[in-house]
């Protein structure tokens, strides 16, 4: 089989690729430059796309012994993933710009790519499993990323490959360092890409500008002002700058957030429950379920799945909408999230979330 690896620069996707020349596999490396002007070196374990990136996993290439390439990407990346990053931000919704990454560039750009090229295979370091057909969580529970990759469609994941599936982290690392490759102590990368400084507030202030609000409780008081409603997010409790204080004297977090009229709402802990998410967007790994099924869901990368009963409807304006009933209230979830849909350890499918119902508050006791 002819695999394309997909190389970072980071320790997985080396061994991963290693394990792809292991397998028999004939492998070629590619690395894909996202930036239009990468910074030579990266700050830390912030960003994934400098130029040490890029020759580290030339490197890694050289050390397997496989073909490597780079392709230049930037453009499609700066359309699919940055601008839609900012216009998400703008319309007071929270993007996450990694799971965009996966649907429009790793397995949507490069796998048309490399279909087109011949090969069969798009391999990434990716911590998923494949189980004939079928995406499934990873057997280690804290690196598990089946929640960015919940929007892959059918025939994505009958092209795509997660050799590091069944291993633990530091198995990985151990094995990378028995190989000889130079990434097996690399610190993992993690926030955003593309802003490699952490600085999203500013990051969004150069694009989107000032744009000044009012901060208001929920019974419409205005207890503070903004300069940008992008600088919030459902569930929000830090940087608010309240200047009234709740009457309770616990912290309030952000509820809403109104581009149109500038508006940001905030208000007590248990006001952020929800138990219905509607979906629009949704995508399927398999055959698109049919009648309400009772699955598990979750709406962060790293958070706890719940039990819901899930039901696609059929909507003449939008397409078809993903309704979620769960179990369980959820806390904190924000317009523009991803929630990903499982049975058991398989991904059944994602959405991306346009509204909330909150859950049912107790009756106050007279």
């Amino acid at each position: 089989m002819r695999v394309l690896a997909a190389m970072s620069g980071g320790v997985d996707s080396a061994v991963a690729a290693a394990r792809a020349v292991d397998a028999g596999h004939d492998v070629t490396g590619v690395h894909l430059a996202l930036s239009k002007n990468p910074q030579s070196f990266r700050s830390g374990a912030r960003g994934c796309c400098s130029r040490e990136d890029a020759h580290d996993a030339r490197r890694a290439a050289d050390r397997l012994g496989i073909p490597f390439y780079v392709w230049d990407l930037s453009d499609r990346f700066a359309a699919d993933v940055v601008d839609d990053f900012v216009a998400e931000y703008a319309a007071g919704r929270t993007p996450n710009p990694c799971l965009r990454c996966n649907e429009k560039i790793k397995f949507s750009a490069v796998l048309e790519r490399g279909l087109a090229l011949g090969f069969d295979a798009v391999c990434t370091g990716h911590y998923a499993r494949r189980v004939g057909d079928e995406l499934h969580r990873a057997v280690d529970d804290a690196k598990d990323q089946s929640y960015v990759l919940g929007v892959l469609t059918a025939h994505q994941v009958a092209h795509s490959w997660f050799p590091l599936g069944g291993s633990t982290k530091t198995e990985v690392r151990a094995e990378a360092a028995a190989r000889g490759l130079s990434v097996a102590a690399k610190p993992d990368s993690h926030d955003i890409c593309f802003i490699p400084d952490g600085d999203t507030a500013g990051f969004l202030d150069a694009r989107l500008g000032t744009r000044p609000g009012s901060i208001v409780d929920v019974d419409g008081t205005a207890v503070g002002e903004h300069d940008g409603t992008h600088h919030f997010t459902v569930g929000q409790r830090r940087g608010l700058r309240l200047g009234v204080p709740a009457a309770d004297g616990k912290p309030r977090f952000v509820l809403d957030v109104t581009p149109v009229t500038g508006t940001v709402t905030v208000g007590p802990r248990e006001a952020l429950a929800v138990t219905r998410i509607a979906g629009v967007r949704p995508t399927w790994t398999g055959t698109t379920p049919a009648g309400p099924w009772r699955g598990l869901v979750q709406v962060r990368a790293h958070g706890a799945p719940v039990p819901a009963t899930i039901e696609v409807r059929a909507s003449a304006a939008d397409g078809d909408e993903l309704v979620v009933d769960t179990d369980e209230p959820l806390s904190g979830v924000a317009p523009g999230q991803a929630v990903v849909c499982y049975d058991g350890t398989r991904v059944v499918g994602s959405a991306t979330i346009a509204s909330t119902v909150a859950a049912p508050r107790p009756a106050l006791v007279p």
